[in-house]
């Protein structure tokens, strides 16, 4: 099993530098216990992309909450200004009416 077969480029990208001359290493081994270390080798490897994509998915979730709550506390000064504005104006009418 060659080190081309095993890793398709995106998951070449994906891995650490570690991990593809651990691979290469094992590509190297002959004998009976290469198959169970490539097969820990895989649960790694896949382990590592899985990490990977939640990362990139929480990063995603964690921007897209930033911009949420710059969106929210824009709306919130707005309406705060717009309170008191009213108020000033209620306020004024009040002084009027003396």
């Amino acid at each position: 099993m060659s080190a081309a077969k095993r890793f398709n480029e995106t998951e070449t990208e994906s891995l650490p530098v570690e991990m593809l001359e651990l691979g290469r290493l094992i590509d190297s081994m002959k004998g009976a216990e290469r198959e169970s270390i490539v097969q820990a080798y895989n649960r790694v490897s896949d382990s590592i992309q899985r990490r990977r994509r939640i990362l990139n998915l929480v990063q995603e979730a964690l921007s897209q909450l930033r911009l949420d709550v710059k969106y929210l506390m824009f709306d919130l000064e707005t309406t705060r200004r717009e309170r008191d504005q009213l108020q000033a104006q209620l306020e004024d009418g009040d002084k009027g009416s003396f």
